[in-house]
């Protein structure tokens, strides 16, 4: 289908951003339905999955049909992609018949053939795609395998991309980490704090290999103005990680708010209210645009899936899967999307 005229993203506020989830929407006048509905909203960029697993699905053979059209749709519409890369295809999995063959779980035995995508993906989509966060939430055991996390052996994964990724690209921007809120403890089997877990892959050596930090940032029940504390999981948490960049000597780098929201299911304990999440998520980006010099964009989990979850997730949404507009779409429009 043809993709129209190239469009404009008109907005008051540069660092609002929403997360797409495409990667699983099969028919192309949705991908740019909903790519157009992020625009209208005033929101410039999108943090979207490009699963390694769909796009090279056997060694060295590359599909790139959906995530060409996918990007094509993106850049009509004016807008900035941020590309989260992971998955692992079952060729790249460690013996199919043991217990760990997650599609979460790079083993170091493969991390140069992840770094070959990376290296494919950012020289494909030089000048349209100039962002890539390696990995996510490395820092939970689901997102590392369902192994016990491990800063060092991510700290390795990095070592290997980031040099490959800029000799296909000198200009793309690295992004580590992706990190998960969490309290998690030294030992637990679910993850490790983020704190810890940034402080550990500072001491595995990982400055040199990333270009930004990506982190996520919930705000649950709390209002994005409650002050950061170790022990809470918060909005400004992000402050924390900051901290932890500047005690060791790397606050030239920006965070990237990559996963951020309020839910407002009527029955999850962490949600809040409608009207709530409505001015929670308008004040967030005004702190963000007020107070975080260092952070470019802060995206908000989820625009739009492409099926309904039928849990407490859908109610992160700012479109429906039959592109319905949840209340908080009209109003972050009318406070971010400027007139012509």
């Amino acid at each position: 289908m043809a993709v129209g005229l190239p469009q404009t993203v008109r907005t008051t506020n540069t660092k609002v951003g929403v997360h797409t989830r495409l990667s699983d929407e099969v028919e192309e006048w949705k991908v740019q339905r909903t790519l157009a509905l992020v625009r209208e909203m005033g929101a410039s960029w999108v943090v979207e999955y490009f699963p390694w697993a769909y796009i090279e699905p056997e060694k060295g053979r590359y599909d790139w049909q959906h995530s060409d059209m996918l990007i094509e749709h993106a850049q009509n519409q004016g807008l900035t992609v941020i590309a989260r890369l992971g998955m692992v295809p079952v060729w790249a999995r460690p013996d199919p018949d043991a217990q760990e063959t997650t599609f979460t779980y790079l083993d170091a035995e493969h991390y140069a053939d992840f770094a070959g995508f990376v290296a494919a993906f950012v020289a494909r989509y030089q000048g349209t795609v100039e962002h890539v966060i390696i990995w996510n939430e490395p820092n939970l055991s689901f997102e590392w395998g369902y192994r016990p996390v491990d800063p060092s052996a991510y700290a390795d994964l990095l070592r290997v991309v980031y040099p490959a990724a800029h000799a296909a690209n000198p200009d793309v921007v690295v992004l580590a980490g992706a990190l998960a809120p969490t309290l998690e403890p030294e030992g637990s089997v679910s993850g490790l704090n983020d704190l810890l877990y940034l402080e550990k892959l500072y001491q595995a050596g990982a400055t040199p290999y990333f270009d930004a930090l990506a982190a996520h940032a919930y705000g649950l029940v709390f209002p994005p103005e409650t002050s950061p504390a170790p022990e809470l999981l918060n909005f400004r948490r992000v402050e924390l990680l900051r901290a932890v960049m500047e005690l060791y000597g790397d606050e030239e780098k920006p965070i990237y708010v990559t996963e951020s929201g309020w839910n407002d299911h009527p029955r999850w304990a962490w949600a809040v209210k409608p009207a709530q999440r409505i001015t929670y998520t308008l004040r967030a980006y005004d702190w963000a645009k007020t107070h975080w010099p260092w952070c470019p964009v802060v995206v908000t989990w989820v625009f739009r899936t492409p099926v309904s979850l039928h849990n407490y997730q859908d109610s992160f949404s700012f479109v429906t899967p039959d592109f319905r507009q949840r209340p908080i779409y009209g109003a972050v429009q009318a406070e971010i999307a400027a007139r012509k």
